[in-house]
């Protein structure tokens, strides 16, 4: 499907006819990736969503390209992960060059014994086209065209907003409004509040470009090539024969003369040769913004995405740290929603993902400074770093082209349940949960497949390599015993039952991902992080930490 071309028309709906404003459960404004990712998340849980969106299109332009395996393995648990993974390029390697000589190379994903690659470069338009056909075909999603936000109250019992649209404009109500409607957020001006932070003075200009290239599926960033003297360019590929070029302009490039074809077509053959054939599919100049709210929820009036906060695009940090921030929402509000979670539950969603904003903003001013030094002195050592970094490893941790995103581990969540057994490796309380490969009945399958979404999960580790695997809330006890075992010189009581049938055996791969022995016991929260851990299973115990988790408890 051609989703750039795809329009969507008004349909007038029964509330507009209303004399009163129609109560809804939850709306989301802005039908973005994370504005759908959360809805497909809210309808999982049977919790019916109304998306408003003012355009009647899907994005314009490739714009968001790198979605990282994290975001991946998020879209998996929602049932899209398998088209942008077939659409997508996947890629693992990045190569770093200083003028006219490669420095090194780096593989992000190094290791064997995961389902996704550690980033897949995909038109945002495909993106939202393939998140789009799983909206249509869900009963609980009502998708708005057309349909402009032009006033918001907020109080105590919900949130009432008023819609523009073609046939005029009503009211509707809401129990919680999510705003997932970009850096410009119209609903954050309507409320008063403002993005913080550091705009960086200095422009890129993005070129998509549609040829038959040899370059390999790698990301390859230089510094001062010599068909770009002084500053820097970034290529990647994408489906369709597209590459994404993005050349540094300076601050004072004018955006409106650069963005003009005869402006960049010599740009473009310097870097591939005066005889190269290509067209450009679409040309933008932006402006690096580290930025974010001081906090992300106002009431029943939630941020997510860009609204919240937005960062420098070297390092693929912005969209998957907004669908992220969809991820931690969605069962926390679907909780909340459903009477099985406080609504002060609400206010973890906020400290967590301003707390991974703030580690994104960190990450990604750091690379911004690298790469565009605004002093002689920082050039000179930029410079230095460069020249070392091809003979010295050391010097090579010092380079930074844009650390690529990887999901935070919150390890200030009040959620956690602290370790009270000694661990070694990362998947700690606030970890997002590594994949490894399982064995169901000696047929390999993926161990996020199976740990799923939407509930709570234990996993205990049986003697024999077994993994036992049920949901568990504070409401229900882990389903079903299982005995008691000797492990250790500690025991198991109620072991929970595993969820399926079959036998499920643990690999060596999660063997050491989890620092799994017999008796190791994981509590995952439904958004697959680490929230408790210990080396033997105790049912009151696993019991508390969901109603922590829940927020039930402190």
């Amino acid at each position: 499907m051609d989703y750039q071309a795809k329009r969507f028309a008004h349909t007038r709906r029964a509330d507009q006819n209303a004399g009163a404003p129609a109560r809804h459960t939850v709306v989301i404004v802005g039908a973005g990736p994370v504005g759908m990712t959360l809805a497909l998340d809210l309808a999982q849980q049977n919790i019916p969503v109304v998306i408003l969106d003012d355009d009647d299109k899907l994005s314009s332009g490739s714009r968001a390209i790198c979605f990282a395996k994290r975001t991946l393995e998020i879209w998996d648990r929602l049932g899209v992960g398998d088209a942008m993974v077939a659409k997508g390029v996947s890629w693992n390697v990045g190569k770093v060059f200083f003028r006219d000589a490669p420095v090194y190379s780096f593989n992000l994903l190094d290791e064997d014994g995961h389902r996704r690659p550690a980033f897949i470069n995909l038109q945002q338009y495909y993106a939202e086209g393939f998140l789009f056909d799983a909206v249509a075909q869900t009963p609980q999603i009502d998708v708005r065209w057309h349909s402009r936000v032009v006033g918001l109250e907020n109080d105590a019992e919900g949130v009432t907003l008023t819609v523009a649209t073609p046939d005029g404009s009503y009211a509707i109500h809401a129990d919680y409004v999510v705003a997932c409607d970009g850096s410009r957020s119209a609903l954050r001006k309507f409320l008063g509040l403002e993005s913080k932070g550091q705009t960086f003075r200095d422009r890129f200009l993005i070129a998509d470009v549609k040829m038959t290239a040899p370059f390999p599926s790698e990301r390859w960033f230089w510094f001062d090539p010599p068909f770009h003297p002084n500053q820097s360019v970034l290529l990647h590929r994408q489906p369709d024969n597209v590459w994404r070029i993005d050349f540094q302009l300076g601050w004072d490039a004018d955006p409106e003369e650069e963005k003009k074809p005869e402006r960049v077509r010599p740009r473009v053959q310097a870097l591939l040769g005066a005889d190269a054939e290509f067209e450009f599919e679409w040309i933008s100049v932006y402006t690096f913004a580290c930025m974010r709210m001081e906090r992300f929820r106002h009431g029943r009036v939630l941020f997510a995405g860009d609204a919240a906060h937005s960062v420098s695009p070297f390092g693929a940090r912005g969209a998957n740290s907004g669908v992220q921030d969809a991820d931690n929402l969605g069962w926390k509000l679907g909780r909340v929603v459903a009477g099985d979670a406080p609504d002060t539950l609400l206010d973890s969603y906020a400290q967590e993902r301003e707390y991974a904003a703030d580690e994104n903003i960190l990450n990604s001013t750091r690379a911004t400074d690298f790469i565009t030094p605004k002093s002689e002195i920082s050039h000179v050592f930029r410079n230095a770093v460069l020249e070392l970094a091809n003979e010295h490893p050391f010097a090579r941790k010092l380079v930074n082209s844009g650390r690529l995103s990887l999901p935070s581990t919150l390890h200030t969540s009040p959620l956690n349940t602290c370790d009270v057994d000694t661990f070694s490796g990362t998947m700690g309380p606030g970890a997002a949960a590594l994949d490894a490969p399982v064995f169901v009945d000696g047929k390999a399958e993926w161990f996020l497949g199976l740990l799923g979404g939407g509930e709570f999960k234990v996993i205990v580790l049986r003697p024999e390599g077994e993994l036992h695997i049920s949901p568990v809330s504070p409401q229900r006890e882990p389903i079903g015993t299982a005995g008691s075992h000797e492990i250790s010189s500690r025991r198991f009581h109620s072991l929970p039952r595993k969820i399926e049938a079959e036998k499920i055996v643990a690999s060596h791969e999660w063997l050491s991902r989890y620092d799994a022995q017999p008796g190791s016991t994981y509590l995952f929260r439904p958004d697959q992080h680490v929230c408790a851990r210990w080396r033997s299973y105790d049912q009151q115990a696993v019991l508390a930490a969901v109603a922590r988790a829940c927020g039930k408890t402190k």
